[in-house]
């Protein structure tokens, strides 16, 4: 059956498409700046990287991409760059980091790959009401605060990646700040501020300024309580 789409609309389609695949040249822009170790410049490559990902959805949406193109998946193409960009490049920013000794850094990197692969396999990684169900494969976060916040030694970073690896399975509710609806403005707020935070601490790299980190952990606790109260709290009411 001849389509009944106008050549606009499937260049515009088509457009949306194009500027999802360009996430995978940020991600691998970013795998360079890790080849060289250059983790502040590795780090504004995730960030580009994330933010054509939280666009290009809308964008999918206003211009009714999967109805013009049917059979050409945004999803798959997303699936497919976020997985590089929220977990191999990351996992290898945590590698070359050092952070932690001998063995176990290795170690820690294949677990971070392999519970990520196994959780992107899951059936129902988004909750019904609209969370994710389990920590999200967000490790471009967690190397963020591991490279550049929290400093700490060897066996807390073994333990902190431990740690998260394991709630990728636990039935926690983690917000998804662009759809929960629970809190929504404040979170979008909180979201908002912390990814300001990132930036300044990313570009003022090496060098720290304690109110930054001390704003970027207020945002990790409020998350951190958000969860707390969605899993245990909000249930009950």
């Amino acid at each position: 059956m001849p389509s009944t789409h106008s050549t606009g609309e499937k260049a515009l389609a088509w457009s949306v498409h194009i500027f999802t695949a360009t996430g995978v040249l940020a991600v691998f822009m970013a795998l360079l700046a890790v080849s060289a170790h250059d983790f502040r410049l590795a780090m504004f490559w995730l960030m580009a990287a994330l933010l054509i990902d939280g666009v290009d959805g809308t964008l999918a949406r206003r211009f009714r991409v999967s109805e013009v193109l049917p059979h050409v998946s945004g999803k798959n193409i997303d699936f497919v760059i976020d997985f590089a960009s929220y977990a191999i490049v990351p996992a290898y920013m945590i590698y070359e980091s050092g952070l932690m000794e001998g063995p176990w850094n290795l170690a820690a990197t294949f677990l971070i790959l392999m519970v990520s692969a196994v959780y992107y396999g899951k059936e129902g990684m988004v909750s019904d009401d609209l969370y994710f169900v389990g920590f999200p494969v967000m490790w471009n976060m967690a190397a963020f605060y591991m490279v550049f916040v929290f400093h700490w030694g060897h066996w807390a970073n073994v333990l902190l990646v431990v740690g998260l690896s394991i709630l990728h399975f636990v039935p926690i509710k983690t917000a998804y700040p662009s759809r929960t609806g629970h809190w929504r403005w404040l979170t979008l707020g909180v979201t908002v501020v912390f990814l300001l935070s990132l930036l300044a601490i990313t570009w003022l790299y090496p060098k720290s300024l304690a109110w930054l980190n001390a704003l970027a952990w207020l945002c990790l606790l409020y998350f951190t309580a958000f969860t707390i109260w969605a899993t245990f709290i909000l249930p009950r009411r």
